[in-house]
């Protein structure tokens, strides 16, 4: 893909202005990193806050008679249990029960539900959810707006300074409310396992509201490759990597996402499939590992202690926190126990790599406040 063929967020002119380098993700020009680099901007979002652009991201919101029921249709979670000022992590699936994409939804008002999908599946998403939902929900695409994140162990006392409401959010809430002087959406929740805050913002005010978070000392821009470290030490998988269409809730350990009540009424597409591999009907199940010697990078094959490949790697790469690498991958139910013991192939060699419970960095979300 071309420069030229890229599209580019709000804050294009201000990651340039920074410095960044620019790399295509999702079908836009992005920041992977500013001039500190990858490894000070992964450190400084565990020890202060970090400010990441993300409105590649989809945004839209869900409106009609009932679209919390009608939301059900498409996704296991219990939507119409989703009480207001609360938002859900939650999954669309197909038919068979494969992820079409990972999403939060949530309710920071009484204007139907807000949702936010990944980017570079935005577009099918949409489409899915109107095909499906056709007649039920009217779906408004938010595309005037910004999404910023604000992510560490400082986020929360920063965000005060300027929404002073944010304050009374806990882990995996939302509120519309006024910040930085504009109407913003925000929820406490993040992509890297710290506290922290997502902020929709107008995109006229993009700018504004980043310069101002930046204009704090305990503030510093992070791109997509310390966003990507960040969550992987998190535990937390990447769609398009850890999971896509073949991929089902439970076998990627996402079973949280089946709400008890869903699986009780398997009403949900896939539930027939999903039903057998709760029950351990499964042939495959993600792992965290811990791998000795060099990084074992997606694509990189996963063997028994005899040699048998019997697994793949999804995301793997150099830990900071833990000063080792780290991978996600899939393995036969059999050798997902924690302690096992593994071989990943990096290079033609194979490397020792032990099953670790995930996240592999301990999440540090303010459940309570």
């Amino acid at each position: 893909m071309s420069d030229d063929s890229l599209k580019t967020t709000p804050l294009h002119q201000a990651h340039l202005d920074a410095g960044a380098k620019m790399v295509p993700f999702a079908g836009y020009s992005m920041p992977v990193q500013y001039k500190d680099g990858v490894l000070k901007e992964h450190l400084w979002t565990r020890q202060s806050a970090g400010l990441f652009d993300v409105s590649h991201m989809g945004q839209a919101r869900l409106r009609g008679v009932s679209p919390l029921s009608a939301f059900e249709e498409v996704t296991p979670g219990d939507f119409i249990g989703l009480k207001p000022g609360k938002q859900r992590y939650s999954v669309l699936l197909n038919k068979k029960g494969g992820i079409i994409d990972d999403l939060m939804a949530g309710r920071p008002d009484d204007d139907g539900l807000f949702v936010v999908v990944n980017g570079a599946c935005k577009d099918n998403d949409f489409k899915v959810i109107d095909d499906e939902l056709a007649g039920q929900v009217t779906i408004e695409r938010l595309e005037d707006r910004a999404l910023l994140a604000l992510q560490g162990p400082e986020a929360a006392a920063v965000l005060a300074e300027h929404a002073p409401d944010a304050a009374k959010l806990a882990f995996m809430e939302t509120a519309a409310m006024t910040a930085f002087g504009t109407g913003a959406i925000v929820s406490r929740s993040g992509y890297t396992g710290e506290d922290g805050y997502e902020i929709s913002v107008p995109a006229a005010e993009a700018v504004r509201v980043w310069n101002t978070l930046l204009a704090d000392e305990r503030v510093r821009p992070v791109g997509l490759g310390a966003r990507d470290s960040l969550r992987l030490e998190a535990g937390l998988p990447l769609y398009g990597h850890d999971l896509d269409e073949t991929v089902s809730p439970i076998e990627a350990g996402l079973s949280f996402a089946v709400s008890k009540k869903r699986r009780d009424a398997r009403d949900f597409p896939g539930a027939a499939r999903i039903a057998k591999e709760l029950t351990g009907e499964l042939a495959r199940k993600a792992v965290g590992l811990k791998v000795e010697g060099a990084p074992a990078r997606e694509g990189a094959e996963i063997a028994d202690a005899g040699g048998t490949v019997v697994g793949v790697v999804t995301s793997g790469g150099f830990s900071p926190t833990l000063g080792h690498p780290i991978a996600l991958g899939f393995v036969p139910p059999a050798l997902a126990a924690a302690g096992t013991e593994l071989k990943v192939i990096v290079r033609g060699r194979p490397q020792a790599a032990t099953v670790v419970p995930t996240p592999f960095v301990p999440h540090r979300y303010v459940r309570k406040v």
